[in-house]
């Protein structure tokens, strides 16, 4: 018996008139729907008329419920995956399903669609040659910490999910880690309320320190700047003679010659200025 096909269906993220012509006729090609909430998606289904059993699937049962969607598929049943909103396996269930596919040999296709990532990305304003999605934001302090490290000193655009009860502390801690940065907050996109603040980061608490934030956020950071770097880089050897920079880069593995070269680049002077304090090195 040939298999059946699993397709990875994006639905809209606030406005229903987002969802794509592919993803109507995926769910009414469909013999049954993995749904994140079968509640939700059964409020999708009604308002375009499509009529399909439900089954729930959700991040607490995603291990188990895999496998007999698995042994579904491998009957030869067709079966649609949705989440609440958006794109399933971008910090939605989805991941382990589409991976159990791939192990056991069954088709999956993925539709495009919508998604709060690329949407809040472009309305921010901010460089989007090259950005990283983290996710959620930790919650645990340690977690934190470790994201941090990872990210401070990233020059591509960051973009990461928040609750809006954790809204102004989220934006407190990051003012703290990264420095007053600019940064973009998008709330409830494509709903009726939507909201797009563009600002730093004390300026964006400032504006939603007085209001009751609802509604699922975006926040997008920019990069570090090549000014912040360079600034930074500066610093490690500002205090150091010359002769010392040149030491300090051999002592990382640089040949001499690679060093004077890399001296005279960060003090943006001649190299023949920077040999003639590194003929007493060794």
């Amino acid at each position: 018996m040939k298999y059946g096909t699993l397709y990875v269906v994006p639905t809209p993220i606030g406005n229903l008139k987002d969802i794509t012509l592919r993803a109507l006729e995926a769910l009414e090609a469909a013999d049954l729907v993995a749904a994140e909430d079968t509640r939700q998606s059964l409020k999708l289904l009604n308002h375009f008329s499509i009529k399909k059993p439900l089954v729930s699937y959700h991040k607490f049962n995603e291990q188990n419920k895999s496998g007999s969607i698995i042994e579904l598929l491998k009957e030869g049943k067709n079966i649609a995956l949705v989440s609440d909103a958006g794109t399933p396996g971008i910090s939605d269930p989805g991941s382990i399903i589409i991976k159990k596919c791939i192990e056991e040999g069954v088709e999956f296709v993925v539709l495009p669609g919508a998604t709060a990532v690329t949407t809040a990305l472009v309305y921010s304003g901010l460089d989007t040659e090259r950005f990283a999605f983290l996710g959620f934001f930790p919650r645990e302090t340690k977690d934190r910490k470790k994201l941090i490290k990872e990210i401070e000193g990233r020059s591509d655009t960051l973009i990461m999910y928040e609750a809006p009860h954790r809204l102004l502390e989220t934006l407190g801690y990051l003012r703290e880690a990264l420095g007053n940065r600019d940064m973009a907050v998008c709330r409830e996109l494509t709903k009726l309320h939507e909201e797009i603040f563009r600002g730093t980061f004390q300026e964006a608490a400032d504006h939603f320190g007085s209001k009751q934030i609802k509604g699922e956020i975006v926040l997008v950071i920019r990069g570090k700047s090549e000014a912040e770097m360079l600034q930074e880089k500066k610093a490690e050897w500002e205090s150091m003679s010359v002769e010392e920079h040149i030491i300090s880069y051999m002592n990382r593995g640089c040949s001499k010659k690679e060093s004077i070269k890399l001296v005279a680049a960060d003090r943006n002077i001649p190299k023949s200025e920077v040999y003639k304090h590194s003929t007493e090195i060794g």
